[in-house]
């Protein structure tokens, strides 16, 4: 019984690293006002015929705070890399020299980084609710232990087991949530 609880831990943090992983990964698509290589990502390119990602037809780099230039492998990859630039509904007007597309970010208005601010607080209440379910989901399967033959106190000492992990997740979450803030207000 106590392999089984144990396997029940297991399975609830590595359920709520893939929700904290979900998290980061969606944090970084929010951008806070500083040029990043990571902006384009999820950037289709229509190359030969075949979507693909943007990052597989071009190196991606900033060149300052404010700027990012996409050098493709292929030249004449340019004008199909701005077509998808452009139809990835990011805001961003790539404009092309004849070697590199260069993007230029533009600062973001105050009003702008408060919805930011609330989009990222959004992600992480939907990491949180994540982080609940795969608790509810824990706690069910302990229950069908205690019905199989738990003891009451190893029981209990499991579900608070399981609260003090949520507890530290959520813990994480808003550590997250608090420095995305940040960076998305500092000028």
């Amino acid at each position: 019984m106590v392999e089984d609880v144990q396997l029940i831990y297991d399975e609830f943090k590595a359920s709520n690293q893939k929700s904290m992983a979900h998290l980061e990964n969606e944090l970084t698509k929010i951008r806070a006002g500083k040029a990043t290589p990571s902006m384009l990502n999820g950037v289709m390119v229509d190359y030969y015929g075949s979507p693909t990602a943007i990052q597989q037809v071009a190196n991606i780099s900033t060149m300052d705070a404010r700027t990012i230039t996409v050098q493709p492998w292929e030249k004449n990859m340019l004008n199909e890399i701005a077509k998808g630039i452009i139809n990835s509904n990011l805001g961003f007007a790539p404009q092309n020299n004849g070697e590199v597309l260069i993007i230029s970010v533009p600062p973001l208005t105050e009003e702008r980084r408060r919805e930011l601010a609330k989009k990222a607080k959004a992600e992480g209440e939907h990491a949180k609710v994540g982080i609940r379910n795969n608790r509810k989901d824990s706690l069910d399967m302990l229950k069908d232990l205690k019905n199989d033959g738990l003891s009451e106190d190893l029981f209990k000492d499991a579900e608070e087991e399981i609260q003090q992990i949520t507890n530290g997740f959520s813990k994480k979450v808003d550590e997250l949530i608090d420095l995305k803030e940040k960076e998305i207000m500092t000028i």
